[in-house]
């Protein structure tokens, strides 16, 4: 990604100062097909493996698409230790609101697409936060960690890492990918129960589809499979990767997105599910 394409927006309306978020935004006059905005993990960025391959694929086969870094992520301002899931959950609604343009295919990763689901539900119960965002026709999780503040950290944290929350306010969390440490902080986990989904179930505004890898250490596959109760509907479909770890970023595992988005643009097609 070249570096004069990236674009920066102010959000000045949410929690906290004022903050300029990076963002990539590569439209496609007259596409046939809505758009695609992708939701990046925990502490990754809009220059990840997938998200590049992603980029070559909707250029290749004329969709939009939208990457942005959350605040405390990439070049976006923030401190990552300072954010909250309702922060980024947020930003990711002004992203959609003020960037993105015509219908859309929601794409999250990991942390990512527990946004999306945040998302999905708000809009299903026709919550006025998202009454001026684009018009959401799709989504696609990919090794969602949804709830993961509640369920993959404080539930899986032992005394010592709960003890270092409660004394010094945060947890040096060490990562397997050669990244960290990650600073969990007590605000990060406390805010966090604020969007939980638990087995609050709800029915999906469109299509679902998620990917998920058997291998993966961080999000167990059971926990994924949970969704199939959380996700009400017949449009909803979940997809293994017997070998697959978290990330997903094998050539044959971005294959597989690419074939899962595409089969997504042809039911939406076939049954006129688009705007």
């Amino acid at each position: 990604m070249k570096q004069q394409e990236i674009q920066f927006l102010v959000v000045n309306d949410g929690p906290g100062e004022n903050r300029k978020l990076a963002y990539h935004h590569m439209p496609v006059p007259r596409s046939e097909d809505p758009g695609i905005v992708w939701f990046c993990g925990l502490n990754s960025e809009m220059t990840s493996t997938k998200v590049t391959a992603l980029k070559e694929w909707t250029a290749q086969t004329r969709r939009s698409m939208l990457s942005f870094d959350y605040s405390g992520h990439g070049r976006s301002d923030g401190d990552f230790a300072d954010g909250t899931i309702g922060q980024w959950f947020h930003e990711s609604l002004v992203m959609l609101r003020d960037v993105a343009e015509g219908p859309q295919v929601l794409v999250g990763s990991s942390m990512g697409g527990w946004l999306v689901l945040l998302i999905l539900r708000a809009i299903a119960r026709n919550d006025p936060i998202v009454s001026n965002i684009c018009r959401v026709n799709g989504a696609v999780l990919i090794a969602p960690a949804w709830d993961m503040t509640e369920e993959l950290m404080w539930k899986q944290f032992n005394e010592a890492a709960r003890a270092d929350l409660e004394t010094q306010g945060y947890f040096e969390r060490p990562s397997r990918y050669g990244d960290g440490p990650y600073i969990i902080s007590r605000e990060l986990i406390e805010e966090g129960r604020n969007h939980l989904i638990g087995d609050d179930s709800f029915k999906p505004p469109c299509p679902v589809r998620i990917l998920h890898g058997v291998n993966d250490p961080d999000v167990p596959w059971k926990h994924a499979n949970r969704l199939n109760h959380v996700l009400q509907g017949e449009n909803v479909m979940l997809k293994f990767i017997p070998d697959g770890d978290h990330r997903l970023s094998r050539e044959a595992d971005i294959v597989k997105l690419f074939e899962i988005i595409e089969d997504l643009y042809r039911s939406l097609r076939e049954n006129r599910l688009y705007i």
